[in-house]
């Protein structure tokens, strides 16, 4: 008998994130990482549920989403240093200064990750996101048309947030409100994959769920970059935390991750009425979804 779509999903994202979980608890950058985006993809697809369970279950795992988080951006870190360190234009003192800082706070960081994900019943957590999956599996096959209709009605909200704020952030380049253009592609991107049912073989959603991996991974990298620099500007801003001369070349690698910043978001503009489009199609296609399903969908 083949596995219900909501189940295979499931299953396959605690999959993923049980095999990522054991080398994350040692401190494995990858691992940890694969962890995070496991996460996520897990939240994601807690919603073809419904329930007090599937809202418990999506707590557990946004908890972990969050300790897995703060570990993700001091490895970031620390790699874009290694970057800078190869291409040899940045002052070694400035990068050592920053890499000291920086490790240390992740050795700490790293007992509590290591505490936490002892705590995190996976075992629990699979049997319970399974029993939602199948709830809602039964309360609305995959290929229904109510079922349908929810589906693009999800992809329709996420779609319009990512206009809203592509809108909000306009053409200036504004760290936070690029920020927040990311995070709603972030989320599209994962609602959107739940539209393709395993074993479909369908791949209509695949050039959008490219642009928007695209397009993620440009604005985390800007993202990325504008957090070294915050922290750089904090060592310098810190009563006795670095001499003039430390400070000179603290500025030359401020300067550096800035100009790569801009080129970023020179990106980010040639890029944005893609986006732009991309939001608007699939908008439209939840509004029609919500006229063709009629008032019983709503």
């Amino acid at each position: 008998m083949r596995t219900p779509a909501p189940e295979y999903l499931i299953r396959q994202r605690v999959a993923a994130l049980r095999r990522a979980l054991p080398a994350a608890k040692d401190g494995d950058v990858k691992s940890l990482h694969q962890a995070r985006v496991a996460t996520r993809r897990l939240r994601a697809a807690l919603v073809l549920g419904s329930g007090r369970k599937a809202e418990k279950v999506a707590r557990s795992v946004r908890r972990l989403t969050r300790l897995l988080g703060p570990a993700r951006e001091l490895d970031v870190s620390l790699l874009i240093l290694d970057e800078l360190e190869r291409e040899g234009d940045v002052p070694r003192s400035a990068i050592d200064r920053l890499r000291v800082s920086i490790a240390e706070e992740r050795r700490r960081l790293q007992e509590q990750v290591r505490e936490r994900i002892d705590e995190f019943d996976i075992q629990k957590i699979r049997k319970l996101a399974i029993a939602v999956a199948r709830k809602g599996y039964k309360a609305r096959t995959p290929r229904s048309a109510e079922a349908i209709a929810l589906a693009r009605d999800r992809t329709a909200r996420r779609a319009r947030r990512l206009s809203a704020a592509i809108e909000h952030a306009a053409g200036m380049y504004l760290p936070d409100r690029l920020h927040d253009v990311r995070i709603a592609i972030k989320k599209l991107r994962y609602t959107l994959e739940l539209e393709a049912v395993p074993g479909d073989g369908r791949s209509r959603n695949a050039a959008a769920l490219r642009t928007l991996r695209n397009m993620q991974d440009l604005l985390g990298r800007m993202h990325d970059l504008e957090v070294l620099i915050s922290r750089t500007r904090s060592i310098q801003s810190a009563p006795g935390a670095s001499t003039l001369k430390l400070s000179a070349d603290l500025d030359r690698l401020v300067r550096r991750l800035e100009t790569e910043c801009r080129q970023l978001h020179g990106h980010y503009m040639a890029g944005r009425p893609k986006l732009t489009t991309l939001s608007d199609r699939l908008m439209k296609t939840g509004e029609r979804s919500d006229r063709a399903a009629g008032p019983s969908a709503a």
